[in-house]
């Protein structure tokens, strides 16, 4: 294949570069992937319908988000293990992050420790939180972020119990020897070994993390740490309405890609439920199957601040390292502007629900 032209085209790339096991474990979602795949269909339902004669010789792609203007509206979200992919790893992804000035949300599970990447200089980093059952590992953790400059803290809530993921229990997905999860060593971080009929990653998380979580962490959350909060796997009006009650400063719709409840609805599809639940209090971000920059824009038609990429940025790391991501990026921002230009469209306030036709 000739150099990729749009998000689509580096998965392939990347599938003949990464070990089954590596491949299989960014790829796959839970039970049937249903939920995958529909977070890609959910966008094929919604059409634009575009003004003509507007005007749109020159057009402004910048956002808010969190009180920050960032040149587009993408964020890069979590992932753990960016190091199975490249050597580049997540020092890689935050550095294309800071090329490009858009944030990066740095995983707990990450091959790099908090303090390397945030001297990549990301433009805006945020620390993802997975809590653990010792809440001392926890508050280490969020202490170290804001220590090191972390600007926000995205707390991630759909994992109780891990998705049925088929594909790693089939790989016996683990951390291959000399990887670890960097951020956590001795005995905070436990063993990720795969065991018979499971992968290493179910069977370290069902040991580490709390499953007992309930809305009051946030409250707790607030007492150890002055970042805004962030909470991440919301598919409901009511929980959104609640995060904002106990204090978050922004909401994202998702469904953790499809690699959690494979019967959950496509973030795009609940997403303006969430934004009217939360009425303007806090910021609204959403992912779940995002490649083109027409997706981004009904993103932000519907009420979203930005949308966060995942998979494809793995893709682009896997493909060529932090020139790979910063090439991906490149690609995305240009189809956004196209789409403004296409939709009459000065700048991304003009995003309006009009466009749309649901």
């Amino acid at each position: 294949m000739d150099k990729p032209l749009n998000l689509h085209e580096f998965e392939p790339l990347a599938r003949e570069k990464l070990p089954k096991m590596v491949y299989g474990y960014y790829v796959s979602g839970s039970d049937d992937e249903v939920a995958v795949n529909q977070n890609r269909e959910a966008y094929n339902r919604i059409k634009m319908r575009p003004r003509m004669m507007r005007g749109v010789t020159t057009r402004d792609t910048s956002v808010e988000v969190l009180g920050k203007r960032i040149p587009f509206p993408v964020i890069i979200a979590p992932m753990g293990f960016m190091g199975l992919a490249h050597e580049d790893g997540e020092l890689g992804m935050a550095r294309a992050a800071a090329a490009k000035g858009i944030p990066m949300i740095l995983s707990t599970a990450s091959n790099h420790t908090i303090e390397q990447v945030a001297e990549a200089k990301p433009d805006t980093k945020w620390f993802q939180l997975y809590v653990y059952k010792d809440r001392r590992v926890t508050e280490k953790l969020v202490q170290r972020a804001e220590t090191a400059g972390y600007e926000a803290l995205v707390l991630t809530v759909d994992v109780p119990v891990l998705g049925k993921r088929e594909a790693d229990m089939r790989n016996g997905f683990h951390l291959p020897e000399g990887y670890t999860i960097a951020n956590l060593v001795g005995d905070e971080m436990g063993d990720m070994r795969a065991s018979a009929g499971e992968s290493g990653l179910s069977e370290y998380m069902r040991n580490q993390w709390d499953s007992g979580l309930e809305w009051d962490i946030i409250d707790w959350l607030k007492t150890i740490t002055d970042m805004p909060i962030l909470i991440k796997g919301v598919l409901r009006g009511d929980d959104a309405q609640i995060a904002v009650e106990h204090g978050a400063r922004g909401v994202i719709v998702s469904n953790h890609g499809g690699r959690q409840l494979d019967s959950a609805p496509a973030p795009i599809d609940v997403l303006q439920e969430v934004v009217d639940a939360v009425d303007g209090r806090a910021d609204v971000l959403m992912d779940g199957g995002v490649r083109r920059g027409t997706d981004i824009a009904k993103a932000l038609c519907i009420g979203a601040k930005a949308v966060l990429i995942g998979r494809p940025m793995m893709w682009s790391l896997a493909y060529d390292g932090q020139a790979g991501v910063e090439y991906a990026l490149d690609l995305v921002a240009e189809e956004f502007d196209n789409v403004l230009a296409q939709c009459g469209c000065k700048s991304t306030d003009d995003l309006t629900p009009d466009l749309l036709m649901r």
